[in-house]
């Protein structure tokens, strides 16, 4: 467990001291490459990935049984 732990403190010191001699140019681009990806997660979860089993049924047991019965159905 403690060679672990210092295995994660070096992969992640690695990359901090990275970003940190990172030029001011590769700096912006990375945070925008990384704020880009949040909002474009964000936007497909919210318009494409909506929860539409939520209000259509009562408990996770029916919720199953609608899934099961369109994947085998589905032909």
């Amino acid at each position: 467990m403690n060679r672990l732990i210092i295995k994660i403190k070096s992969i992640v010191n690695f990359y901090r001291e990275g970003f940190k001699t990172m030029s001011w140019w590769g700096r912006r681009v990375w945070i925008i490459i990384l704020v880009k990806l949040c909002i474009i997660f964000l936007v497909l979860k919210l318009f494409f990935f909506r929860d539409f089993l939520d209000g259509k049924y009562d408990n996770d047991e029916q919720k199953s049984e609608y899934v099961r019965d369109q994947l085998i159905n589905s032909k």
